[in-house]
């Protein structure tokens, strides 16, 4: 993706990009030619998107574009070491119910929202009243 300056249809760059913890991702970008500024903020379910993707954010100086580059490194060295470590939470029946009651195309991206919100916390079943705290930390409201 790539930002565009409307009066100038000059390509902006990225100047700051900065996480501030709660699940949201903000960028700064600027038009090399006319010095406009503008600011993206993604929700937490678009940066979830985002991470899930493996993209790094951001520009690279001296390397040429990679697309999709860490999972280019995935795929030639293999997971890093202590990847698989992490104990996956099972999900209690009614749980399970609840999420299937989510879109399938994004069912699979929220379960690892919340199974990694509750790994993170040591919680080995996920119940509804698990994700309802997750729900509400994660901003994730609609789900």
């Amino acid at each position: 993706m790539k930002f565009l300056c409307v009066d100038c249809d000059a390509q902006m760059s990225s100047v700051d990009a900065s996480s501030p913890g709660d699940g949201t991702l903000a960028m700064v970008f600027h038009c090399p030619s006319c010095d406009r500024r503008i600011a993206m903020l993604t929700n937490p379910m678009e940066t979830q998107m985002v991470n899930s993707l493996c993209v790094d954010v951001g520009e690279r100086t001296g390397e040429p574009q990679q697309p999709f580059r860490s999972i280019q490194k995935h795929l030639e060295t293999g997971p890093e070491p202590g990847a698989d470590d992490v104990a996956t939470p099972v999900w209690s029946a009614a749980a399970e119910q609840r999420l299937a009651r989510i879109p399938g195309f994004v069912r699979g991206m929220v379960r690892r929202l919340y199974a990694g919100w509750a790994a993170a916390r040591g919680i080995e079943e996920i119940t509804t009243d698990h994700m309802d705290e997750a729900k509400a930390e994660l901003g994730l409201e609609e789900m």
